[in-house]
């Protein structure tokens, strides 16, 4: 399979199919918001980027969670019943992507997240389509996690957690929260006993792409995301 490139005004991917044994698919040398989003809804992502360029995936198999396989352990539903964190959405998105970026990853030197990938996600963030949680202790900023929502997928994309279970639990309380809002698929993008232990699977690029865009048939829930009194995602009465 060849790796395709994507020129400045060529927003549109090759098809997924193409796409090499290890998901690569393409190659830019742009991360604007245009192309994320035309790439989300086409089933890719970016990973990273390496002398100027970005590199776009389509992993096959995909790893994903549909809401209703959430696993919750006993270890984790007592910290729920103790209480020992509170949550927000959308209240901090670009520190929550900053910790991230720093979080140190196993077997990882760096991290992929770059200012490029900051200033994109955030200019997402701005015009409601990505989010955050964060994972609070004792008004102490100790996890969180963010992504982007399109339709009635959310596109899961990083974590961090400073003391034990946080990003965990952060995890947990927006995936209930998803369900309660309707959506059918979290995308997971790469497979790790972290998640598994959380009930994703993996699943075939073709079921992920048919999943996928009955998902985004669904209208986006654009805006500043809010935790309802009953667990529900709400948006906020300012908008985004």
């Amino acid at each position: 399979m060849a790796v395709f490139w994507l020129g400045k005004e060529d927003l549109t991917f090759p098809p997924v199919e193409l796409a090499e044994a290890n998901g690569l698919l393409a190659v830019s040398t742009d991360l604007r918001p245009e192309r994320l989003i035309a790439a989300y809804h086409s089933g890719i992502f970016p990973w990273y980027k390496h002398d100027e360029h970005f590199f776009w995936f389509s992993p096959h198999p995909r790893m994903v969670l549909f809401p209703e396989d959430l696993v919750v352990h006993k270890s984790m539903r007592s910290i729920f019943n103790q209480h020992k964190f509170t949550y927000t959405l959308d209240r901090d998105f670009e520190r929550v992507m900053r910790a991230c970026a720093e979080a140190p990853r196993e077997g990882q030197d760096g991290t992929w997240i770059t200012e490029e990938f900051i200033e994109a996600y955030t200019e997402l963030h701005r015009r409601g389509v990505g989010h955050s949680v964060e994972v609070w202790q004792n008004d102490e900023l100790v996890g969180g996690l963010y992504g982007l929502s399109f339709g009635r997928v959310f596109f899961g994309e990083s974590m961090f957690a400073r003391v034990p279970n946080a990003s965990k639990a952060g995890f947990i309380v927006l995936v209930r929260a998803l369900e309660r809002s309707g959506f059918r698929l979290i995308d997971c993008q790469q497979d790790t006993p972290h998640l598994r232990s959380l009930g994703a699977r993996l699943v075939s690029r073709t079921l992920f792409m048919r999943i996928l865009q009955d998902c985004l048939s669904a209208p986006t829930l654009a805006g500043r995301w809010r935790l309802d009194v009953s667990g529900k995602i709400a948006l906020e009465e300012n908008g985004t």
